[in-house]
């Protein structure tokens, strides 16, 4: 299932790819906030596609969406067989948006009882490594250094992102996920 960002992850970002690959065997979020996200609405949308979908579902995050989708499962998780998230921002960091994100500012990491992989980039203006290592160790989560690759979406010319789709396909396989998209076999499938 895909938590995106702000905005939604338009059509030239991975996780827009990602899903057009899978098809129909894949969802995403649809919280009434994108553009001014309200972290209740949004762990809401989660919630609501997650209880549509068969157990074992895989949340596919990125930035804003890493911080929903880990409240979330603090919360109210149901069945999930996995996080990845990629690019979490730095709620305390310089460029985060907390005029337009009121709610997600003030969180704490805390451990995820559920398995997870992270991937983060070492010149993100979002989140610095420091600040992501700090983040996968609040959460408990492995994290995966992606290079100097930006913010890690449409604008930083990651494209489809093949290195971050292997990775999915890496850690799916160790979850035992065949649900909403993330079956070994499409996650495998060259677009």
């Amino acid at each position: 299932m895909v938590v995106p960002g702000v905005n939604g992850s338009g059509a030239d970002h991975w996780q827009s790819r990602w899903q057009a690959r899978w098809g129909t065997s894949a969802s995403r979020i649809s919280p009434s906030s994108w553009d001014e996200p309200n972290l209740a609405d949004w762990c809401q949308a989660i919630d609501r596609a997650v209880t549509a979908l068969p157990a074992g579902v895989v949340l596919v995050a990125h930035s804003l969406g890493c911080l929903a989708a880990t409240q979330w499962a603090t919360r109210r998780r149901r069945d999930v067989a996995g996080m990845f998230l990629v690019a979490p921002p730095d709620q305390e960091g310089p460029n985060f948006p907390a005029d337009t994100a009121p709610t997600f500012t003030g969180l704490t990491a805390v451990p995820l009882d559920v398995p997870g992989l992270m991937v983060v980039s070492d010149n993100d203006l979002y989140c610095t490594a420091a600040a992501a290592w700090r983040l996968a160790a609040g959460w408990k989560l492995d994290c995966v250094s992606a290079g100097r690759a930006g913010h890690l979406n449409a604008a930083s010319g990651v494209g489809s992102w093949d290195f971050g789709h292997a990775l999915l396909t890496a850690f799916t396989a160790g979850t035992g996920a065949r649900h909403a998209g993330i079956d070994h076999g499409l996650a495998g499938r060259k677009a």
